[in-house]
């Protein structure tokens, strides 16, 4: 790798010369009284629900289908967000009941350590895995870990900087096929050279990031889902989509992803670029809301703002929000995160129905494949806990995922 992350960390500290960054004490200030308390009843709701809905859950949910979760036996690309889950839910209650299930559940995941066939390591281990080892102590966890970031960066593309997102090693499908997804995949990147001090993870991480900040924001701040580039020169070929409405669109979890992603690789690196980027996106985003404050599920979509919604990237949207707030100091991506979470706690909780293994409803996997429209997933209910748990418990979602900044 050419980049230390010596080399990032100075190149940030001079671009800071040009103009602080406003002082993120600003972004601690409490919620009024009324969205606390929503929030906490949607908390209360999760995990009575989860109380009552673990004990029967042998396998990792992926959606649902009439209501009641389906399953994948080895986790799919999701498997991470269900021992996560429950690692927020005993973060919030400290029923150990929880974090028996989570361990139990994340322990099942072992053997993807070795998969080279997805990018979504990072998905499958980070809040499984990593969170493990934050809350246990359990040095296993973090040698897990640490396996599936060793695989994870066999899949980085040397001539275009990227990590490709979909298809076996030597699969000639899909091999220069980068997907926004991916920014919240190399986390574990990060972890993983934090804890080695070996640098090339992280050097692959940010090279991946830059890549995609050069060629996903367009001048408005939108994203597509996929940009292709050539394999073998690493020439870019393109934006596409799969799960968007085209490649001129803005599928508004991509546009979550992204946000987050850049998000975290700024706290990871100082790198500003990352930020200014996390924060083009983010107002982009904000600046497509619908008055409910619940995402379509693509804001370009023709018949938006009326289309079906998207609450899993609602969840998502609202955790970068409360993260950009808190390092950037700027209040209104704390209220617009608040306003995102009491729409979601007040319009899209199962909380209407007698049989729902999940907490969110009002969820859309793939709107093109008409694969899982109005239906829950679990992802959703992750980052719905990880949102209110920022917002009421901050500490405590450190302790679990490492919020701090270099």
């Amino acid at each position: 790798m050419s980049l230390s992350r010596r080399t990032v960390l100075a190149t940030a500290a001079g671009a800071a010369t040009a103009g602080a960054l406003p002082a993120p004490a600003a972004a601690a200030a409490t919620a009024p009284a009324p969205a606390l308390r929503t929030l906490r009843e949607a908390a209360d709701y999760a995990v009575d629900k989860l109380a009552a809905v673990s004990p029967t859950v042998t396998a990792f949910p992926v959606g649902t289908r009439f209501e009641k979760w389906v399953y994948s036996q080895n986790g799919d690309w999701v498997g991470g967000f269900w021992p996560g889950t429950l690692w927020m839910a005993w973060l919030y209650s400290g029923d150990d009941a929880f974090r028996t299930r989570a361990l139990a559940s994340a322990q099942k995941l072992a053997p993807r350590q070795n998969d080279t066939g997805t990018h979504d390591l990072g998905f499958l281990f980070y809040p499984s895995w990593v969170t493990a080892w934050r809350l246990t102590g359990d040095d296993a966890w973090r040698a897990g870990a640490l396996k599936a970031a060793g695989t994870l960066i066999r899949r980085y593309n040397p001539r275009g900087r990227f990590i490709r997102a979909w298809g076996g090693l030597n699969d000639p499908n899909n091999a220069g096929r980068v997907i926004i997804d991916t920014m919240m995949n190399l986390d574990l990147l990060a972890f993983a050279s934090e804890q080695t001090g070996d640098e090339t993870y992280l050097d692959i991480a940010v090279e991946h990031a830059r890549t995609a900040r050069r060629v996903f924001p367009r001048p408005d701040g939108s994203t597509p889902h996929v940009y292709d580039f050539d394999p073998a020169t690493g020439a870019p070929i393109g934006p596409d989509t799969v799960q968007g409405y085209s490649p001129a669109s803005c599928w508004s979890r991509g546009q979550a992803w992204g946000m987050y992603g850049f998000t975290t690789m700024y706290r990871r690196t100082g790198d500003r670029d990352f930020l200014a980027t996390a924060r083009a996106l983010a107002d982009h985003a904000i600046g497509a809301l619908t008055p409910d404050h619940i995402p379509v599920w693509d804001f370009r979509a023709p018949q938006q703002p009326h289309d079906v919604k998207d609450a899993s990237a609602g969840a998502i949207m609202a955790c970068a929000l409360l993260d950009l707030a808190a390092v950037t100091g700027r209040q209104r991506y704390r209220e617009v995160a608040l306003r995102i979470l009491t729409a979601l706690a007040e319009t899209c909780l199962t909380t209407s129905s007698a049989r729902a293994d999940a907490v969110v409803a009002r969820c859309t996997r793939n709107r093109p494949a008409e694969d899982g429209v109005e239906i829950s997933l679990p992802y959703a209910d992750y980052y719905l806990l990880e949102g209110i748990l920022r917002v009421l418990r901050p500490a405590d979602v450190d302790r679990a995922i490492d919020l701090s900044t270099v």
